[in-house]
């Protein structure tokens, strides 16, 4: 009986010719990410080692990356002084693979790790943030974990009692019609089998829709899995996975391309036509809240927010610019933009878009993740509604309980933009 791609990755990381589901593993970790919460996994860390005698020291620094992304720059002594110790800490243990708060090397996590060429397919990824499966858009094992288990990886170089999870097969066939985009897919998707579909399973994506996405896309796709309760979200390895790793992050050394066995047992299999797809939205207060953009068509938006790991890459902002080139944004409207990465905002620079959207009316905002959870910069007003390109629409997500939020593509928030009302992009596109 074959093996998934979650399950070929696991045997190679525990040494085993198989695993099956349900076994429970303790795999070698190729990859740790952390971000400012590094600062409470240095004091679990420190823990490990009281009373022991030993200096507290990680087992591999050349296996974990820190990015500071959420709270950028500081918004508060307390932050600033937490980002100081990471600093220190960094620096002790000669961890190299730190992006601090620089133009020249910064951004959100979930970027950065792909952008840099820091993960890899085949690769178990762990990371002290939920939207840790962004990574399997590149054939990577990639998951959320707790301060205290990172401590753990950081003192092992493992994670401990992983229980092998079912697979669930999601094939996206055909061609998205204009305007429509990865993000519509995976709205859908969540919406189809809910936010807790995939509890304690690996989405793992197929089809021609899939095989034709750029790695750009494929981020969309796995970083929005866990919004369905996915445990990953892997898209195996393929040409356009070695293209991105090669052209991008300038990777010279051999990939492992998984790819899952014929053979393969998955627990279910799901089907979508992404042709018969129009564009999405997601209502609050939840992420499998879904419907077509027409069913709140016409509702009065007051923030627009294009950006995030989720859709904050470079396509991202000219398929945005594409749609305001010419136009404005409406009034009583305020349209902020964060691209995901420093890359990207000097790329977007260079090429005009950002001039395109700054003369629309649009706010150009440094990289990071403040606006998208509400910490740092972008906080709604009571009762206010803000329709944005980000992964999570709960209560109190752009920090105020009383306000709400609207997920969708970035073509529907910039088409929105311009009329000021939730709009179909259809219909202001050319």
């Amino acid at each position: 009986m074959g093996m998934t791609v979650v399950e070929k990755i696991l045997a190679r990381a525990t040494g085993q010719a198989q695993v099956r589901v349900g076994d429970v593993v303790e795999p070698a970790v190729d990859l740790a990410m952390s971000h400012e919460n590094a600062a409470l996994v240095i004091n679990q860390f420190q823990e490990i080692f009281e009373g022991t005698g030993l200096e507290p020291t990680v087992w591999d620094p050349s296996k974990i990356a820190i990015i500071f992304d959420h709270r950028v720059p500081a918004e508060s002594s307390k932050t600033a002084t937490n980002q100081k110790r990471i600093r220190d800490f960094v620096a002790a243990q000669g961890i190299s693979k730190f992006h601090d708060v620089r133009a020249d090397q910064g951004g959100i996590c979930h970027q950065i790790l792909p952008e840099y060429g820091y993960v890899r397919p085949g690769y178990v990824v762990v990371g002290t943030d939920s939207h840790t499966t962004s990574h399997g858009a590149v054939g990577a094992f990639a998951f959320g974990l707790g301060a205290t288990e990172m401590a753990a990886v950081w003192a092992l170089g493992k994670v401990l009692n992983v229980e092998v999870p079912a697979t669930i097969k999601v094939v996206a066939n055909g061609s998205f019609g204009q305007w429509v985009s990865p993000k519509d897919l995976i709205l859908y998707l969540i919406g189809k089998i809910s936010a807790e579909g995939a509890n304690f399973r690996v989405l793992e994506y197929h089809g021609s829709a899939i095989r034709n996405m750029p790695v750009s896309g494929r981020l969309t796709v796995s970083n929005m899995s866990m919004e369905a309760g996915a445990t990953a979200g892997i898209i195996p390895a393929d040409e356009e996975t070695e293209l991105y790793l090669r052209r991008e992050a300038g990777v010279t050394d051999d990939l492992d391309v998984v790819q899952p066995d014929a053979d393969a047992v998955y627990e279910q299999v799901v089907e979508i036509d992404v042709a018969e797809l129009g564009p999405q939205i997601a209502k609050p207060h939840t992420v499998d809240n879904v419907c077509g953009v027409g069913e709140v068509e016409g509702l009065k938006v007051q923030q627009i927010v294009i950006g995030s790991c989720t859709n904050g890459r470079l396509d991202d902002l000219e398929i945005a610019a594409r749609l305001l080139r010419g136009k404005t944004v409406a009034k009583g409207t305020r349209m902020l933009v964060f691209p995901a990465s420093w890359k990207i905002y000097k790329q977007a620079l260079r090429s005009g878009v950002l001039a395109d959207l700054a003369d629309a009316g649009a706010v150009i905002m440094n990289s990071g993740c403040g606006c998208c959870l509400g910490v740092h910069q972008g906080a709604l007003g009571d009762g206010e509604v803000a329709l944005a390109t980000t992964n999570r629409n709960f209560k109190g997500r752009m920090g105020n309980p009383k306000g709400e939020v609207y997920l969708c593509s970035p073509a529907t928030a910039a088409a929105s933009a311009v009329t000021g009302v939730i709009t179909d992009p259809r219909k202001v596109g050319a």
